[in-house]
C-alpha cells in the first residue's frame, strides 16, 4: 500500500447513482463505473493522506471553476467495443451562445480594453457554443471512439449524473492539450496557444503553419501561458526546461503553438493533485492576470462554461497521474449536444479572426456527431 492524499471514501458523499454501470472512457482508459463520488479539486487536492493500492487507479473531471464539484470515478476495467462508422445526423435546431455579431463585439472590446494605456489584461479567453438537437439520438461512446482516430488528440467520454433518477448527461471531446503529467520525480506541462485552421491542399497547410509560427499575436498569446506554467511549477523542481521557443503541434483540423515543459521535482511524492490545483485554469483557457480575465469571461459569455475548460484525468496510489484540458468537446443528452470553442484574446485580435478560429475548432466535433449543417 502507498499513501494517497485521496479515495473516493474521503470524498464528500453526493452518490452519483446515475453513473453507475455506465462505460467511461479517458484516453486508454476504458471501462465501467463501479463508484462515484463529488468533490471540489480544492478538497481533492487538500485531502487527508489516505491509503490506496498502487495499483489503483481512479478517473476525474473538474470543471473551469475550480471551486465548483467534480466527479472522481473508480472504475471496472475492460476491453473498449468496436468502433462503429458515424451516423450522419442533421440538426432540427440549431442555437449560438452568443450570435456571431455579439461574439465579435465581446472580442472587440476585449482586445481594446488590453490594449489600452496602463491595461490591467494582458490575455483572455472568450468561448462561444453551439446547441444543436439533432433527428436522431446521439450516442456519445461512438462519438468520442470516432474522435480517437485522429492520434494527436486524447479523446474521452465521461458520464454526468444528472437530476432527478434520469440518465446521465455525457461530456465528450478530444483534447490536444496535456495540462499536466505526473510519473513518480517528473513532470511534463504541453501548453497549447495559438492556433490556425489546417487545409487540405498541401500547400495552404504548410503556409498557415508558417504563417502561424511567425505571428506575433500567437506567439505574445502563447508566451502569457508559458510564463504562468513556469512560474507555478519552477518552485516545486530543481530543473525545470523551458523550451525559448514554440514549436508547432498539429491535430486533424488545426494548427497549434505548443510548447512542452518537462521538470524535475524537488520532492517525487508531490501529489499530482496539488501541482494540478496550482495549475488549473491556465491562461490557455482563463486568461491573465486569472481574476481579471475571469471577471471578464462572466460578463461576456452568455452561458455557463460548466465542465468546457476544466481538466480531466487520472491519477494512482503513487501520486502519479496525467490530466489534460477539457477541449473540443461537447455535452451530449439524449438528441441534444453543446459544443464548445474559445479563442484568446490580445491586443492585436480580430474579431472576423476569432469567429472563424472558433468556427473551425467546431470541425472536429461537428464531423464526429455526423452533424452536416453548416455552422
Amino acid at each position: 500500500m502507498i499513501v494517497m492524499r485521496l479515495t473516493l471514501e474521503d470524498a464528500p458523499t453526493l452518490f452519483a447513482q446515475t453513473c453507475l454501470d455506465q462505460p467511461i472512457l479517458i484516453g486508454q482508459d476504458f471501462g465501467t463505473v463501479c463508484n462515484s463520488r463529488s468533490v471540489t479539486l480544492a478538497q481533492a487536492a487538500g485531502a487527508v493522506p489516505m491509503p490506496l493500492a498502487t495499483q489503483d487507479r481512479l478517473l476525474g473531471v473538474f470543471p473551469f471553476d475550480r471551486g465548483a464539484p467534480g466527479y472522481l470515478y473508480c472504475i471496472q476495467t475492460a476491453p473498449a467495443p468496436p468502433v462503429a462508422p458515424p451516423r450522419e445526423a442533421h440538426s432540427r435546431s440549431l442555437t449560438r451562445f452568443p450570435v456571431q455579431a455579439e461574439y465579435g463585439q465581446a472580442v472587440a472590446a476585449a482586445a481594446q480594453r488590453i490594449g489600452a494605456p496602463g491595461a490591467d489584461l494582458a490575455k483572455v479567453v472568450l468561448a462561444r457554443a453551439l446547441e444543436f438537437e439533432t433527428d436522431a439520438e446521439i450516442d456519445p461512446l461512438q462519438t468520442a471512439q470516432t474522435l480517437a482516430a485522429d492520434r494527436h488528440v486524447t479523446s474521452y467520454c465521461v458520464p454526468l449524473p444528472s437530476a432527478g433518477g434520469t440518465g446521465p448527461k455525457w461530456l465528450v471531446g478530444a483534447t490536444p492539450e496535456l495540462l499536466l503529467s505526473k510519473r513518480a520525480g517528473a513532470v511534463i506541462s504541453h501548453p497549447l496557444a495559438g492556433s490556425a485552421r489546417r487545409s487540405a491542399d498541401p500547400q495552404a497547410d504548410q503556409y498557415a503553419a508558417q504563417s502561424l509560427s511567425r505571428s506575433a499575436k500567437d506567439l505574445a498569446e502563447h508566451r502569457v501561458v508559458v510564463d504562468y506554467i513556469h512560474d507555478i511549477l519552477a518552485p516545486y523542481c530543481k530543473t525545470l526546461d523551458v523550451p525559448g521557443a514554440p514549436q508547432l503541434d498539429r491535430t486533424a483540423t488545426m494548427w497549434h503553438l505548443g510548447t512542452p515543459i518537462q521538470g524535475v521535482l524537488k520532492d517525487p511524492d508531490t501529489p499530482c493533485l496539488e501541482l494540478l490545483y496550482r495549475l488549473h485554469p491556465t491562461p490557455a483557457v482563463a486568461g491573465h492576470p486569472l481574476q481579471t480575465a475571469l471577471e471578464v469571461i462572466a460578463q461576456s459569455e452568455p452561458f455557463e462554461r460548466g465542465f468546457y475548460a476544466g481538466t480531466l484525468g487520472w491519477l494512482d496510489g503513487q501520486n502519479d497521474g496525467a490530466w489534460y484540458v477539457t477541449l473540443r468537446c461537447a455535452l451530449i443528452d439524449g438528441h441534444r449536444a453543446r459544443l464548445f470553442a474559445g479563442a484568446g484574446i490580445v491586443a492585436q485580435s480580430d474579431p472576423a479572426s476569432e469567429i472563424a478560429e472558433t468556427g473551425a475548432k467546431f470541425a472536429a466535433m461537428r464531423k464526429a456527431l455526423g452533424i452536416c449543417d453548416t455552422l
